[in-house]
């Protein structure tokens, strides 16, 4: 197997992965922060972060190494503008993970559920789980 070809499987099988995650986390598991005891919330979303970090970093890092390094080697067949679409899908998820997402979560783990964050956080997760679905499908 050529680097090229290894190098997408490996960002795809990163990518199936996270599309899987995502859509647990949108559809099943932020919306039942609201069903979360209110005293002991601020603990559960910090074993939340915890739990969670272990899972997606290594997909998410896999994901971002293998998309950046499929700029350099893209495989043959793949016409040259595939894999900057999905660094840009990457930068997308990536950014919205950095600069929103992670403040969120820390500030409910500090502060408690509010719930002007808990939507914020649901709708800006939508922008994640739409461009991890579009990379899934391209």
């Amino acid at each position: 197997m050529s680097l090229p070809d290894a190098l997408l499987l490996a960002n795809a099988a990163a990518t199936w992965v996270m599309c899987g995650v995502i859509w647990f986390v949108q559809l099943v598991h932020y919306p039942l922060f609201r069903d979360y005891d209110r005293a002991a919330f601020r603990a559960a979303m910090l074993a939340h972060q915890a739990a969670t970090q272990k899972v997606v970093f290594p997909a998410m890092m896999t994901e971002l190494v293998t998309a950046l390094a499929l700029l350099a080697w893209p495989p043959l067949g793949i016409a040259a503008w595939v894999p900057w679409v999905g660094a840009a899908l990457v930068g997308v998820w990536g950014f919205a993970t950095v600069l929103v997402m992670v403040p969120l979560h820390e500030r409910l783990a500090r502060d408690g559920f509010d719930e002007a964050r808990h939507r914020r956080l649901v709708r800006w997760n939508w922008v994640r789980t739409a461009a991890w679905s579009v990379r899934g499908v391209g």
